[in-house]
């Protein structure tokens, strides 16, 4: 079987700092890391490659660093990693960035038919959970959405669990399919070391605008009908009020009832005043 990760490198959140003055990013200094959810992905494909055979191959959207991330993917154990690099790429939305990817995976699926895409379910710098939606989508394929267990894989379909927000759901989808996955799906291996040898010779291909049939009107700040206007920080919040309750009891319940009128947290029911109804 043909798997297929789409894997992205973003800033590590709790590095990231924003200035005040601009409202924007301070990314210098700050370490790039793989986005946590697609390693889990990553994970679940070599984990299918072992156990049912096949090859697993990775695909990436970004700047010419990005490679560092595919080549550390490698080391896990995948076979072929493309990262697609352009400046005509840049200022992709969710909507571009789902068709550029979306159109390097029809071209890999003409000469190696894809059977699964693996997607984390969202990328810590964005949060939209709607580039691997957005690609299955463009792709006709069925999607399963927050997968956190795979349950049946054979020739013709899958079957997994997925996290809902009232409980869990067991789904199945005819191949070829994509799946999003959550972090409860699995635990990521450690590289071993002769993955890690392979990958440090290793040189991921890198495919530019001139690479595909694009539509340059689908990609780019063109092709992104959103765009985000400012970024800033939440204000910092002030230490609640803290009451001694030990000397008093009474009197702190008391206050603390009163209080709680005094903000409208509690409201009397005027049809309720002076005991009658």
């Amino acid at each position: 079987m043909h798997f297929v990760v789409c894997l992205k490198q973003v800033p590590d959140t709790s590095e990231v700092r924003i200035d005040p003055h601009t409202n924007t990013l301070m990314r210098e200094g700050v370490p790039s890391i793989i986005n946590p959810y697609d390693a889990h992905g990553l994970e679940e494909a070599i984990r299918l490659k072992d156990k049912v055979g096949g090859k697993v191959t990775i695909v990436s959207m970004g700047p010419p660093q990005a490679k560092e991330a595919l080549k550390k993917a490698m080391s896990f154990g995948a076979d072929r990693a493309i990262l697609l690099s352009d400046r005509a790429f840049g200022g992709s939305d969710s909507l571009a960035t789902a068709y550029i990817i979306s159109t390097a995976l029809k071209k890999i699926h003409e000469t190696e038919p894809v059977d699964l895409v693996f997607a984390g379910k969202e990328a810590i710098d964005g949060d939209t959970a709607q580039t691997g939606p957005g690609i299955a989508q463009r792709l006709g394929f069925p999607q399963l959405t927050y997968a956190i267990r795979i349950r049946e894989l054979t020739d013709t379909s899958v079957t997994v669990e997925r996290k809902t927000e009232s409980g869990r759901q067991i789904v199945q989808a005819q191949l070829p399919a994509l799946i999003t996955v959550e972090k409860e799906l699995n635990d990521i291996r450690y590289a071993t070391l002769p993955h890690m040898m392979k990958a440090a010779a290793y040189e991921p291909e890198i495919w530019t605008v001139n690479a595909l049939s694009f539509d340059l009107t689908q990609m780019g700040l063109k092709g992104s009908p959103t765009s985000v206007s400012r970024i800033f920080a939440p204000p910092g919040r002030s230490g609640g009020e803290i009451i001694d309750g030990l000397n008093d009891p009474a009197g702190t319940a008391a206050s603390v009832v009163q209080k709680l009128f005094q903000q409208n947290v509690i409201m009397v029911n005027p049809l309720m005043k002076g005991g009658k109804r």
